[in-house]
């Protein structure tokens, strides 16, 4: 029998291109879910209840799937690192990060199709910056234009140069989806990987 279609609920394109690594198919549905922060959550949690959010919306509406939601919370010196948006947020954000450590919380909840149950998980990262000089910032934002991404880098891409070191099981979680142990959780389900 073969396993229930797998579905990626998520309108990140990051999320999508790391799902691909797996040569799974899978079918993306926005969840359209609201991320504002609860009072008193901690980024750990609002990570965990965003990623549960995300599949079960979801899955109300494709109950035959396996559904993955996952979300990523960043914390830097005690405050949320949002999406910058534009040039200027970005190089605060990257100035606010310099010679700092940030942690991310890469949470994912996976809806088995027709079941109860669900299995959840957060991978932490800490990103350890180098100090960044005003002109490697700036030369750093025009070149990737990393608007997108909590923290304003792409650790995929030129993103990488700005790190002293990254702290982490799975590199891929960095980026916004664990594979390593999403991979365990898909097979355990029944999809072959290797």
């Amino acid at each position: 029998m073969s396993p229930a279609p797998l579905i990626l609920a998520s309108t990140s394109l990051y999320r999508r291109q790391l799902l691909n690594r797996l040569r799974l198919d899978f079918e993306v549905i926005s969840p359209r879910v609201d991320e504002s922060p609860q009072p008193l959550e901690t980024p750990f949690e609002r990570a965990q209840r965003l990623a549960l959010a995300k599949a079960r919306a979801v899955s109300a509406r494709r109950p035959a799937g396996t559904v993955i939601g996952s979300d990523q919370v960043a914390v830097c010196k005690g405050e949320q690192l949002e999406k910058p948006g534009d040039a200027e947020r970005c190089q605060a954000q990257l100035r606010w990060l310099s010679g700092s450590a940030a942690t991310f919380y890469s949470a994912v909840a996976v809806l088995p199709a027709h079941r109860g149950a669900n299995i959840q998980f957060v991978d932490t990262t800490t990103v350890y910056f180098r100090p960044l000089s005003a002109a490697e910032i700036e030369r750093y934002v025009a070149a990737e234009q990393p608007f997108d991404c909590a923290g304003g880098f792409r650790a995929e891409a030129l993103g990488i140069s700005l790190f002293a070191r990254v702290v982490s099981e799975d590199p891929s979680a960095l980026i916004g989806l664990p594979l390593i142990a999403l991979a365990r959780v898909l097979r355990q389900l029944g999809y072959e990987l290797p």
